[in-house]
């Protein structure tokens, strides 16, 4: 293990390559280029000014702030899901003729999506004032927040990058999936509005903790919940390892099957 981690640290600067090409190709060939990394979240949160006050009368104070805080991680979550499954088929020329560690094309992947993330919380944060939802200390916990979650997309792209090479009909049912994923993550709604059985139901999907966490120090200016923080980094930490140990095993046979 740690010899290939020494052999992947070799190949940093190809790491920093393929992040920066992913943010690069994200919106490659439209008219404002990278800058839809800003102007993509601000539409989103400009529509969700007008629909929900407005049209289906929500009465929540600020709720397109609500769900906005919690929809960049769910963002990241879903972006890792579906765009990490196709990572190594999408990759095939590179990956049957090239070598280099194939966990350079996930840890990317992630580093990518983390950077992305980052880039929405630049619109979050004049929108806070604009919403006067006022700043506390507790958002200093933003970045350990951010690399957690970055822990649990890494091994969720691991473990789909690789079985999706096998099983290629994965990529259309994570789709479903995660339809049905979003209506059991606390994106619309908050967690104590729901019974407290069904709570512990949700608590167990691998989102649920960051939507909660995001969500408290963003827009209710809470603390950092440390049991709940505790219980999310381990699961992700457990649901990284799992990933690599799989994605070491099949990756044995990518050239074979790509």
């Amino acid at each position: 293990m740690i010899e290939r981690i020494n052999e992947i640290r070799h190949f940093k600067e190809m790491i920093k390559s393929w992040t920066k090409k992913e943010l690069r190709t994200r919106y490659k060939g439209s008219f404002l280029g990278f800058l839809w990394t800003f102007v993509n979240p601000l539409l989103q949160l400009i529509v969700y000014s007008l629909i929900f006050p407005f049209i289906m009368k929500v009465t929540q104070e600020n709720y397109a702030m609500f769900l906005f805080v919690a929809l960049i991680p769910w963002n990241f979550f879903t972006t890792a899901l579906q765009g990490g499954c196709g990572l190594m088929v999408y990759n095939s020329s590179m990956v049957t003729k090239v070598y280099f560690p194939r966990e350079v094309l996930p840890i990317s992947y992630t580093l990518s999506g983390i950077m992305n993330m980052i880039f929405s919380y630049m619109i979050v944060f004049p929108m806070l004032i604009l919403f006067r939802i006022p700043f506390t200390w507790n958002m200093l916990w933003l970045p350990v927040l951010i690399l957690t979650e970055g822990i649990l997309c890494l091994g969720v792209i691991l473990l789909v990058s690789s079985v999706n090479v096998y099983f290629r009909d994965l990529e259309y049912l994570i789709s479903v999936g995660l339809m049905a994923l979003y209506f059991m993550t606390p994106i619309m709604y908050d967690m104590s509005g729901i019974p407290e059985s069904l709570q512990k139901v949700l608590i167990f999907n691998p989102i649920t903790g960051f939507i909660i966490m995001f969500r408290d120090i963003m827009y209710y200016g809470k603390g950092l919940n440390f049991e709940l923080y505790g219980f999310t980094l381990c699961y992700s930490t457990f649901l990284c390892i799992i990933g690599y140990v799989v994605f070491i095993k099949l990756q044995r046979r990518f050239t074979e099957i790509l």
